[in-house]
């Protein structure tokens, strides 16, 4: 276990070489910051530190840096989540509630991430699977042809197309619509399929069949909805960081192409829970140099998707787990006022 003055001392040069780029040494630590001891205590410190792998020397003569252990520890122990100023938060909230729609919500919300983190953003669309069904909707386009729209509790709307093997009349949509709204309305998605199966025989001979139809293409439209989606916005912000990249930018370009890794490094969903994952601990080699913040997002304390942000392993990390949970509050509210 490290000493509380190691401790202050690793907290000092993470903040000092975050906030300076460059590499601190001991002398430069004992004028920023109140240590109370000499400068030759610091360096027998700062051996220590670098001698347990906390830190490191870039090269001879230079100060010292943090390594991924020396900021893991910094954020497992000494960082305190930096909370927005009233204005940030005013920000925030004006900039979200302009949203017209779900889709409008997330490129809003990658934007403003980007923004106020100045990495890049990623947000996970809300999961159909961990979803419940808000409404089902049926319209009368012709007199064999529907169209259904399905609209969740988290303001997501998907529509299709359903051509019926005969005409069917205003009264029976009335019926069907509002027996079908009777079984989902309010129930998770993933037990739609049960709910509904048995719903064709409520009707008439005749209409069985296009009551079926449409059955068939609610739960099409479940499966294929199941796949995740994702939106990303201010990769160029990784351009002012040029220097952190020890080799190129191009394998963390390459890696944040890859819609299935970005998946992994957000983590499950269901784990609500702020999650930072520093340098090599992304299992994805092209993301060795990076450090990912993210944390789920939802309503009444349940998390339905995953937003964060990708940047240096150099990273104002109090600042930047703030301004992610405080976006993801925001947009939690939102999908739950929607």
């Amino acid at each position: 276990m490290l000493s509380e003055r190691r401790l202050q001392v690793l907290r000092a040069i993470v903040q000092d070489y975050v906030g300076t780029e460059e590499p601190v040494g001991s002398k430069a630590l004992t004028e920023r910051h109140g240590l109370g001891v000499s400068p030759a205590t610091v360096r027998n410190d700062m051996a220590a530190l670098e001698d347990e792998g906390y830190i490191a020397q870039p090269h001879t003569s230079a100060g010292r840096i943090p390594t991924d252990k020396g900021y893991r520890l910094f954020v497992d122990k000494l960082a305190e989540v930096k909370p927005l100023t009233a204005p940030e938060r005013r920000a925030i909230q004006n900039f979200l509630d302009g949203a017209v729609d779900l889709d409008d919500v997330v490129a809003r919300t990658v934007r403003l991430l980007a923004q106020l983190t100045r990495q890049v953003a990623v947000v996970q669309y809300p999961s159909l699977t961990r979803s419940t069904v808000r409404h089902v909707e049926l319209l009368a386009l012709a007199p064999a042809r529907l169209m259904l729209v399905l609209i969740t509790d988290t303001g997501r709307v998907e529509q299709r197309m359903v051509d019926c093997p005969a005409p069917f009349g205003e009264t029976s949509l009335a019926d069907l619509r509002a027996r079908l709204n009777s079984r989902v309305a309010g129930r998770r998605f993933t037990d739609v399929p049960t709910l509904v199966e048995d719903l064709p025989e409520a009707f008439d001979v005749e209409d069985r069949g296009t009551v079926s139809t449409v059955l068939s293409t609610l739960l099409e439209t479940l499966v294929e909805e199941n796949e995740e989606r994702l939106m990303i916005g201010g990769t160029a912000n990784l351009t002012r960081f040029g220097h952190d990249f020890p080799l190129v930018i191009r394998p963390v370009l390459e890696a944040l192409e890859e819609q299935v890794v970005l998946l992994k490094l957000l983590g499950e969903a269901k784990d609500p829970g702020m999650t930072v994952r520093i340098g090599h601990e992304n299992a994805h080699e092209g993301l060795n140099s990076t450090s990912v913040v993210s944390v789920g997002y939802g309503s009444g304390g349940r998390a339905v998707a995953k937003l964060g942000v990708v940047g240096p392993t150099r990273m104002d990390y109090p600042g930047t787990m703030g301004a992610v949970r405080a976006v993801a509050r925001y947009v939690g509210q939102i999908l739950a006022e929607s």
